[in-house]
């Protein structure tokens, strides 16, 4: 008599927080509401963003193996390489400088560009590997070039929200300083359709909200409800969509089985 063969299936594993840890926000860890500490945690998250993309590419990379989800993957790699660097450009060319414009000083914000300078060459090679080698692009050399830079990065996303809490002390009754209104100004610069479509999937669908810090953060950061909301989260998406199933996060901000 012959035993019924049967056969098994692996599912892919479930998202972690790895190699990178989450950042808390200045709100949890001190309860303040003062505008500088909300600003800062808005950046922290956008931050924790950040690292959930990066952490995404760490532990997929070695999974992916077929030629038409290895180029899906080096879209939302570039994707999250970009994504990252409009971040980061926006900050300087806009928030910093309006910072220093409405505190009257200058270079308030140098030492986040030195650190921003600190892991540039390290995402640009990143971004100029797998554009050469869209279907190419082998994991280990993909790793390595993100290991080189990852303590760096991580480094900065860290340390950023902590130096705009500091930036409170610059705002007085005499000159105060809206670092809210300052930051959604600039913020608006930055996206127009090519960015909304090809990029900010990787932003929004790498924040988890419900579990994260009790859930104090869900619908209250990023800012959409209602039509919006349903739009950039569940529409936009579908643009590309064989690269954002490689995201974190359900568009309901819950943590999701990986693609691969």
């Amino acid at each position: 008599m012959s035993t019924p063969t049967t056969t098994t299936t692996t599912l892919p594993p479930k998202y972690t927080d790895s190699p990178l840890p989450l950042i808390p926000t200045p709100k949890f860890l001190t309860g303040k509401t003062d505008s500088f500490t909300i600003e800062a945690s808005h950046m922290a998250l956008s931050h924790n963003a950040f690292i959930r993309g990066f952490n995404t590419v760490y532990q997929q990379a070695p999974r992916v193996k077929s030629p038409s989800d290895k180029i899906d993957f080096a879209g939302y790699c570039l994707a999250w390489a970009d994504c990252v660097y409009a971040h980061h450009h926006y900050e300087e060319t806009e928030f910093f400088p309006n910072l220093d414009k409405a505190a009257g000083q200058k270079g308030l914000m140098d030492g986040a560009v030195h650190e921003h300078e600190a892991f540039q060459g390290g995402l640009n090679k990143f971004k100029e590997y797998l554009e050469e080698n869209l279907t190419e692009w082998e994991s280990k050399e993909l790793i390595g070039i993100m290991d080189e830079f990852k303590d760096a990065l991580h480094g900065h996303l860290r340390d950023e929200p902590g130096m705009i809490v500091e930036l409170g002390r610059y705002s007085t009754v005499e000159r105060p300083i809206d670092i809210l209104g300052i930051a959604e100004a600039a913020g608006k610069k930055q996206v127009n359709l090519s960015f909304m479509f090809n990029t900010l999937p990787v932003f929004f669908l790498n924040m988890e909200t419900i579990e994260f810090e009790g859930g104090m953060w869900h619908g209250v950061f990023p800012p959409l409800n209602g039509l919006a909301k349903a739009v950039m989260l569940k529409g936009v998406p579908m643009w590309h969509s064989g690269r954002w199933r490689f995201v974190s996060c359900t568009p309901e901000g819950t943590l999701k089985d990986l693609a691969v």
